[in-house]
């Protein structure tokens, strides 16, 4: 049986992401990268095997990537996630165990108040097909861009701390489909399966990255967004990463995602993982 972890991080440990943060307050007109990359890999094989047990082969690839931009006035920040993995279990086929995109940007300008004005979008996808595998065979459920959400937003935004930012503003959503309709359909016109949905109301983002110990990093984000025609339901995207650094060389990586989205669910979806890893620096 094997089971390894490799972790890259480009700036890695307490110690690397501090300076990384002491960077961010003392320069300025300068693009400042952050990569946090992970790779692990388990699997498992039986021969004569009395005792019971199916060959396995799991992997799954994870990314944090990060560009950032301080200016005089001007604050321009870059965030892109991404999670793909496949697991293979005896004789019968891969299945996906990770499958996600999730790429913002956010443009804020510093007018000497203590919020500033921002504009933003995002685009949240998967990167490959998608399948339920309640069902036997399993069902085909998404694809890249299939769907796609991207918004946009603009409002206020209070980012004077170093660990928390938040903002909240008016938002358009546009969800593009293909094959996958139901997404964008509106149940209201009986005749045509729209592949296009836009949607405008209110967004809300907060994001903290919290020192927990001398080796522990959490990193916490919430994004809420509400139509203007049904402002008492919320889509809900809540991800939590932590890190923490074991030794010169071992990391462990747990990550834990919260979705309530009624167009993909009426109930609440949850994915969790948790690796142990061996850690280098990129640059």
């Amino acid at each position: 049986m094997i089971n390894a972890s490799v972790y890259a991080y480009g700036i890695d440990s307490t110690k690397m992401v501090n300076k990384v943060e002491a960077l961010k307050r003392d320069s300025m007109n300068i693009w400042i990268p952050t990569v946090i990359t992970g790779l692990n890999i388990s699997q498992i094989a039986f021969s004569n095997w009395t005792q019971g047990g199916s060959n396995a082969f799991t992997w799954t690839a994870a990314g944090n990537l990060g560009l950032d931009y301080r200016g005089e006035v001007w604050t321009v920040r870059n965030r892109l996630k991404l999670g793909y993995g496949r697991t293979k279990l005896g004789g019968q086929g891969s299945i996906t165990n990770d499958n996600d995109f999730n790429l913002e940007s956010v443009l804020s300008f510093d007018i000497g108040w203590a919020t500033d004005p921002y504009f933003s979008n995002s685009i949240v996808t998967t990167i490959a097909q998608g399948y339920s595998y309640s069902s036997n065979p399993p069902v085909p459920t998404a694809d890249f861009f299939d769907p796609g959400y991207v918004t946009q937003s603009i409002g206020f935004t209070y980012n004077k701390l170093q660990s928390l930012t938040t903002r909240l503003g008016f938002a358009s959503q546009e969800v593009f489909t293909n094959r996958f309709r139901q997404y964008t359909d509106n149940p209201s016109t009986t005749k045509t399966i729209e592949a296009f949905k836009f949607e405008t109301g209110f967004e809300s983002v907060t994001q903290e990255k919290l020192q927990v110990a001398d080796n522990v990093i959490l990193n916490t984000g919430l994004r809420l967004f509400s139509r203007f025609e049904s402002l008492d339901v919320w889509d809900v995207r809540w991800d939590n990463t932590i890190n923490s650094r074991i030794n010169s060389f071992m990391n462990v990586h747990f990550d834990y995602q919260v979705v309530y989205q009624r167009d993909q669910s009426l109930r609440t979806q949850a994915k969790e993982g948790l690796q142990l890893g061996v850690i280098y620096a990129i640059f």
